[in-house]
């Protein structure tokens, strides 16, 4: 396994995960994140393994500092993107420049310096709602949001560079991950606060879409299940649990573990546009697990124990490394 490797969008969720496990592992990571003028780490800002990390700060959609960050590196792992679908409404052509052009800076700066191998992280989102299920990598792509077409247009064009160019891209195709650190803006997070605040309301949209929902750790351990298998190369591998779970099992599941009792209130600013709400994700993970040893092993009632203990703890001063997962 190749280990000097370049992490994109680290210091985000998943990013900041993944980072503190490739360093377990003994990888030598750069992690790559935006600039911002504070030279603030994010989600790594306290993690005990900051001393072991490479930091760059850069922009994803500048060719110049992603070239420099991958210079010197055996494989990437791209994860830098724009993500929250309801802001790509407001503004489409942001997620353009960031996921269609920040991608493209990643496979011609890693053509350039003939990097091992590129792991391109999809979204199950890139589907849209099941035309059968379970999900497997043959079902067709819908784009439902603006968010969904770059996605789609990001991975279209990492596997031309394969097919043209011979690139060792991999495109990773998660359905829902949460856990720990996770924005507070994504569902689960959100449900949670609002548990835990003083409000007796619960203001949600849309209870009705079902989703796959995989514990970030786990997630993380598939990244690099499929970093160590050459068997993938110029292929799309689905990461999920095989599990379909609604938003209102969900919630009432958060509502049991913390013992609370709220009045649930439905807010349709908070729902999609209809044509554009994605009502059934389900993955079909048999490409993952035929082909690898990798295996969910952290049900939803467990992931949802530890996301809640996690959001409970944040706001305690007295806990240290908070933020270590």
């Amino acid at each position: 396994m190749s280990k000097k490797i370049l992490i994109t969008g680290a210091a985000g969720f998943i990013g900041s995960a993944l980072a503190e496990l490739c360093v377990k592992l003994g990888f030598n990571v750069k992690a790559f994140d935006r600039y911002n003028t504070n030279n603030n780490w994010g989600l790594l800002e306290n993690s005990k393994y900051k001393n072991d990390l490479e930091m760059i700060l850069g922009d994803i959609r500048d060719y110049d500092s992603v070239s420099k960050a991958i210079e010197g590196c055996d494989s990437v792992i791209h994860l830098a993107a724009l993500i929250s679908i309801p802001y790509s409404y407001v503004s489409p052509l942001a997620y353009i420049r960031t996921n269609i052009e920040g991608t493209y800076n990643v496979l011609e700066a890693a053509k350039n310096y003939n990097i091992k191998q590129i792991l391109i992280t999809s979204t199950s989102e890139t589907y849209g709602t099941a035309q059968y299920i379970p999900m497997n990598e043959n079902h067709p792509l819908i784009a439902q949001s603006p968010y969904a077409s770059t996605k789609i247009a990001a991975d279209q064009l990492s596997l031309s560079y394969f097919s043209s160019f011979n690139l060792p891209v991999k495109i990773v195709r998660p359905f829902n991950t949460y856990g720990p650190r996770q924005s507070s803006r994504a569902i689960i997070p959100s449900i949670i606060n609002q548990c835990l605040g003083k409000n007796k309301k619960i203001k949600i949209g849309n209870l009705e879409p079902t989703r796959d929902f995989t514990y970030v750790q786990d997630i993380c351990a598939a990244f690099l299940e499929i970093l160590k298998n050459k068997n993938f190369l110029g292929q799309i591998v689905n990461v999920g649990s095989n599990n379909e779970i609604s938003i209102e099992e969900i919630l009432n599941k958060i509502l049991r573990i913390l013992k609370v009792d709220k009045k649930i209130e439905i807010e349709n600013y908070r729902k999609r546009p209809k044509k554009s709400e994605v009502y059934q994700l389900v993955c079909d993970n048999n490409k993952l697990l035929s082909s690898t040893k990798w295996r969910p092993k952290i049900n939803i009632d467990q992931g949802l124990t530890r996301t809640i203990k996690w959001f409970k703890e944040i706001n305690d001063t007295s806990k240290s490394n908070i933020y270590n997962i």
